[in-house]
């Protein structure tokens, strides 16, 4: 499945992971899960997580962690998709 047909399939869904003020290793653990049930999760950085760094960054560090692709980054939210 290459990456159109992803951002395709992730515009509908609903943002199903929250990072707020207790940063990425607070949701690390629920986005692995979430990831080994669905292909795409979503994923929303609330104002406080952004203070650790952009978006792009704070994704690219999520995904690391998870061993997922990022998808796309729009606005405060993220997509991921497990390898």
């Amino acid at each position: 499945m290459d990456i159109n047909e992803l951002r395709k399939e992730a515009h509908d869904l609903d943002v199903t992971v929250w990072v707020g003020k207790s940063g990425l290793s607070a949701v690390t653990d629920e986005l692995f899960d979430q990831l080994k049930e669905r292909k795409l999760v979503k994923v929303k950085f609330h104002r406080a997580a952004r203070a650790e760094g952009t978006v792009e960054e704070l994704t690219e560090q999520l995904a690391e962690d998870v061993n997922a692709t990022v998808v796309e980054t729009r606005g405060n939210t993220a997509v991921l998709h497990k390898r």
